[in-house]
C-alpha cells in the first residue's frame, strides 16, 4: 500500500468496491431520478431514487417476491419473473407519479439480454419514459419462459407468467 504525505486514503465504498463515483456523479448531473436494479440469487429489487444531499431518497419500490399476490409462484430470480417485477415496478411508479427515470446499473455489467434489460422493458412497456436501446432487450421467447419451459418440457412458466402479467395489468389499467 502507498504511504507518503501525498497518498490520499479513497473514500471507504470506493475500497470495498460498492460504489463506481465517476458513474455515479454523471448520473446525478443528468438531475434525473434514478432507477436502482439490483440483482441477488433469489430475487430482483427495483427502486427509484431521488438525490438528496442529506442522502438518497427512495420513492418507489418493487421486489420479485411480489409476484407471488399475482399468481407467479415459481423461481423469483428469471427473466421472466425480472420482466414482470419491471412491469409491476412502471405501474406502480406511474400511479405514484414518477414517469420517467435513468436506468443505475451500479456494479452490474451491462449484458446484452440479461435480467437487467428484461426489468428495463418490464417498464418500458408499462409507459415508463427511460432511454434505452431496442437491442439490449432479450428475445420474446425467454421473457415470456418459453426457452425454459422447452428445456424442463412443461408449460408451468409461460402458463404461470401470463396469468401474472394479466392480473397485474387489471390492477393497474
Amino acid at each position: 500500500m502507498a504511504t507518503g504525505p501525498r497518498y490520499k486514503v479513497p473514500m471507504k465504498r470506493r475500497r470495498e468496491g460498492k460504489t463506481n463515483y465517476h458513474t455515479r456523479l454523471s448520473l446525478l448531473i443528468s438531475e434525473r431520478d434514478r432507477i436502482v436494479i439490483r440483482k441477488s440469487t433469489k430475487n430482483i429489487q427495483i427502486q427509484l431514487v431521488k438525490y438528496n444531499e442529506v442522502g438518497d431518497i427512495i420513492c418507489n419500490s418493487s421486489i420479485s417476491t411480489e409476484l407471488k399476490k399475482y399468481g407467479y409462484n415459481t423461481s423469483t430470480s428469471n427473466i421472466p419473473a425480472s420482466y414482470l417485477t419491471g412491469l409491476l415496478f412502471g405501474y406502480k411508479s406511474i400511479k405514484k407519479g414518477y414517469n420517467s427515470g435513468i436506468l443505475d446499473l451500479g456494479l452490474h455489467p451491462s449484458t446484452k439480454g440479461s435480467k437487467i434489460y428484461a426489468a428495463l422493458k418490464g417498464m418500458i412497456d408499462s409507459g415508463m419514459d427511460i432511454p434505452h436501446n431496442e437491442k439490449v432487450f432479450p428475445t420474446e421467447d425467454k421473457i415470456n419462459g418459453i426457452i425454459i419451459d422447452n428445456y424442463h418440457g412443461s408449460n408451468d412458466i409461460q402458463d404461470q407468467f401470463k396469468i401474472a402479467k394479466e392480473s397485474i395489468e387489471k390492477e393497474y389499467r
